[in-house]
């Protein structure tokens, strides 16, 4: 599998996939018109990753994202918990700018079997 790369625009984040180590970030706003389709390779990496037994350090670097990413993103930290569940090594650290962001990640997050740490970027 190889490293994963999308550069940011003015809708949607940046987002860095490397499967050699198992770190994943993704970063700026998000709310691509089809937010499914843009989220889906990351999906499909995490799918891989958690096959291959890796390791994943998966960090959110939000600043604003709408509600069809918020689908996404939950989809994403599901598939972390069950691997979490399993035995999988994991590490989710949100990072927020704002009061709004650090909502978003203590309401995402909270109710998860997850390892996670809720960190300030300001």
């Amino acid at each position: 599998m190889e490293r994963i790369h999308i550069n940011k625009t003015k809708v949607s984040p940046e987002v860095i996939l490397d499967p050699n180590t198992g770190y994943a970030e993704i970063c700026g706003e998000s709310y691509p018109e089809n937010s499914l389709n843009f989220y889906r390779p990351v999906v499909d990496w995490l799918k891989k990753t958690v096959e291959d037994k890796r390791e994943i350090e998966f960090n959110f670097k939000l600043d604003y994202f709408n509600t069809s990413s918020s689908k996404c993103i939950l989809d994403i930290l599901g598939i972390l918990e069950k691997y979490n569940q399993e035995g999988g090594k994991v590490i989710v650290n949100w990072y927020y700018n704002d009061d709004d962001m650090l909502e978003a990640g203590e309401d995402f997050l909270s109710d998860l079997n997850l390892p996670y740490k809720l960190i300030s970027s300001q």
